[in-house]
């Protein structure tokens, strides 16, 4: 899939700043951070952002692996994280030491792919499952399970759209055949395959962008949705109901890293502790539609994310989030092989 990238020159919007203060190469997945927010970060630290965008894990490990320089402050999922570090790819900050940091509640103040936040700031946390128009699928109703999605009824042929992330995708289909999701078994990777190649005919495409502005215009009836971006559909499309799988589903959450040669390290940490701030990182979770982990943020949250059963989880359903794991080099090799056949 071709992969959308927008470079974006905050600086140049605002006005009347009274600090010198640089620049920040921000590279984030796409439409994951509000425009206002990042001026407002400006206007109170004088440093201007230049935003470039990904749409996977794997683009931006890729990315970087291939001698990227340039950026200043990445945002890789959890395992994503705990990879870099091994691999050498991000500096060691000492996140825990920021002023800010005592805002971070538990328990991603010590989550296992960080445990001393030496490397990471949490950003926003949420689960991943998919999203339905009630409106235009047989009965208006689906069952709450992964094979609504994996085996969705013949009349949502070529209606359907599933992420381009390989993490997502296997780890769906691994919970709906109760398998290992970092097993090193070949023949439990091929019963993956299997439902994946299943599944391919009845799909429109998969991609990762644009999840809530296909559905709101209709042009597909179920997308695999992160849960912000399924509360964002339903602002327009009502109908939209966000499913929590039965068999479970991936919980994970992004967070801000600074890499390896980063040229703006002093702005980079600036920026991380200003995210830690309550009213800061509220309007991002105002945006995004997804939860964060600072302290005092609530106050400043939307209600309107207080009462949307897709961003506050009912409780009966918090026993179905399943964390991303660590997998092993075999367990990973296995799991590339799957995607790279699927993908022909």
């Amino acid at each position: 899939m071709k992969r959308r990238v927008i470079a974006l020159l905050v600086g140049s919007m605002v006005s009347g700043m009274v600090h010198a203060g640089g620049e920040l190469n921000l590279y984030n997945w796409s439409d994951y951070i509000p425009l206002d927010l990042l001026k407002k970060f400006e206007k109170d630290t004088g440093v201007k952002v230049n935003l470039d965008v990904y749409d996977s894990n794997e683009s931006l490990l890729a990315k970087l692996k291939a001698g990227a320089t340039g950026y200043d402050v990445i945002v890789p999922s959890d395992y994503m994280v705990k990879i870099m570090i091994a691999e050498g790819l991000l500096d060691k900050v000492e996140v825990n030491k920021l002023p800010n940091f005592k805002n971070v509640t538990a328990p991603l103040n010590k989550p296992f792919f960080d445990p001393t936040r030496s490397y990471s700031a949490p950003y926003m946390w949420g689960v991943t499952g998919f999203t339905y128009d009630s409106a235009r699928v047989p009965g208006g109703k689906l069952p709450e399970s992964w094979k609504s999605f994996f085996e969705p009824p013949a009349a949502l042929k070529g209606q359907v759209v599933a992420l381009n992330d390989m993490n997502d995708m296997f780890v769906a289909a691994s919970l709906y055949l109760k398998i290992d999701q970092c097993t090193e078994d070949p023949k439990q990777a091929q019963k993956v395959l299997d439902v994946l190649m299943k599944q391919k005919p009845m799909l429109a495409m998969y991609n990762s962008d644009g999840t809530i502005e296909r559905m709101q215009a209709k042009e597909v009836i179920m997308h695999h949705q992160w849960n912000g971006a399924a509360h964002r559909t339903k602002e327009k499309l009502k109908s939209a109901v966000f499913v929590y799988p039965q068999e479970g589903m991936p919980f994970w959450n992004d967070n801000f890293a600074i890499p390896k040669g980063a040229k703006n390290k002093d702005n980079a940490l600036k920026f991380l502790n200003w995210m830690m701030a309550p009213e800061n990182i509220a309007l991002a979770s105002n945006f995004t539609g997804y939860n964060n982990a600072i302290k005092g943020a609530d106050k400043f949250m939307d209600e309107s994310l207080r009462s949307d059963p897709a961003v506050n989880t009912p409780a009966a359903y918090k026993s179905r989030f399943v964390p991303n794991k660590v997998c092993s080099p075999k367990a990973l090799a296995l799991r590339d092989k799957v995607w790279t056949k699927l993908k022909k």
